[in-house]
């Protein structure tokens, strides 16, 4: 399996395509789950794991892995089913999300596969409130479920999503004639920017993915409209179903209409790579999540720009 990530650095010119890899990997049972590639680091047998005290259920450890102490999440625990058993036949996929390396222990992986976000859908409308999935896409006519990650480590290792700051009283007076897009299709993503943005005090709309966003601005724009004078800013995340946040961007950019709007891509995903793509889709800022203050900050200095 050390070979399955051997060219990743190869398929960055993927992203930006609207296009993305995912990893399968399955639980136990014949469901395929999966990940984007780009979080992930390394795959590797169930190293030795040690007891981390006043720990999460769901993390059934910790590794030492190339020098580095990181917790390992039993995945089919965290989705709400029973503990893997056999762990010494199991796999554990290191990943990084939120600028956090864990480790994901899981049966077994099966491959990589090359698709295009249109191909990721939302879950379907009777999947109720309770579930762990972000997406779903077919793969060879066999569904595979995107694992909704943001809830998992927000239910198991949360993160602090309110502002500590103190907003002045002039910004939140000035902040309630602004109105911000909040693009991202994890639910617990968009809680959390909401609450932060609820502490600075502008108007928010929140959609699922870059298409629901991109029609809710070419209708801003066909009614006559100008989005970047009725939007202080979009928060839009890059992975999302249909449409990521790169070609969102790009259309964005493309559209004389819109031109002037000013994209804040807010991701999961962290790195030079994904500084050099904010440049090349022609974003005006990167904020890797989630960090409140940090992102309180951005709205605050583009309402002072605005002003």
């Amino acid at each position: 399996m050390a070979g399955v990530l051997d060219s990743v650095n190869q398929r960055t010119q993927l992203v930006g395509q609207n296009r993305l890899e995912l990893l399968l990997f399955r639980l136990d049972g014949s469901q395929l789950y999966g990940i984007n590639v780009f979080k992930v680091k390394e795959i590797l047998p169930c190293p030795r794991l040690s007891n981390m005290p006043k720990s999460s259920s769901v993390v059934c450890g910790v590794a030492n892995i190339r020098g580095g102490t990181i917790p390992i999440l039993d995945m089919a625990l965290a989705t709400g089913r029973r503990p893997l058993a056999d762990r010494q036949n199991s796999f554990v996929i290191i990943a990084e999300y939120n600028t956090r390396v864990l480790g994901f222990l899981v049966r077994s992986v099966e491959r990589i596969v090359n698709l295009y976000w249109d191909e990721i859908h939302q879950p379907p409308k009777g999947t109720g409130r309770e579930h762990y999935l972000t997406a779903v896409t077919r793969v060879d006519n066999v569904l595979v479920e995107i694992i909704d990650v943001e809830k998992i480590l927000a239910e198991t290792v949360p993160s602090r999503t309110q502002i500590e700051q103190p907003v002045s009283a002039d910004i939140q007076a000035r902040a309630l004639s602004k109105h911000v897009l909040v693009v991202d299709d994890s639910s617990v993503a968009r809680k959390q920017i909401l609450r932060c943005l609820e502490g600075v005090g502008v108007e928010v709309t929140a959609l699922c993915d870059g298409r629901q966003a991109l029609q809710f601005l070419q209708k801003m724009a066909d009614e006559g409209r100008r989005p970047e004078d009725e939007l202080l800013m979009v928060i839009s995340d890059i992975e999302m179903p249909e449409m990521d946040g790169y070609t969102l961007t790009a259309e964005i950019r493309q559209d004389p209409r819109m031109q002037g709007l000013h994209v804040l891509l807010h991701t999961s995903l962290s790195g030079v790579f994904n500084q050099a793509m904010v440049q090349k889709v022609g974003a005006d800022d990167f904020l890797s999540k989630f960090r409140p203050d940090e992102l309180a900050d951005r709205v605050i200095a583009r309402i002072e720009a605005r002003d």
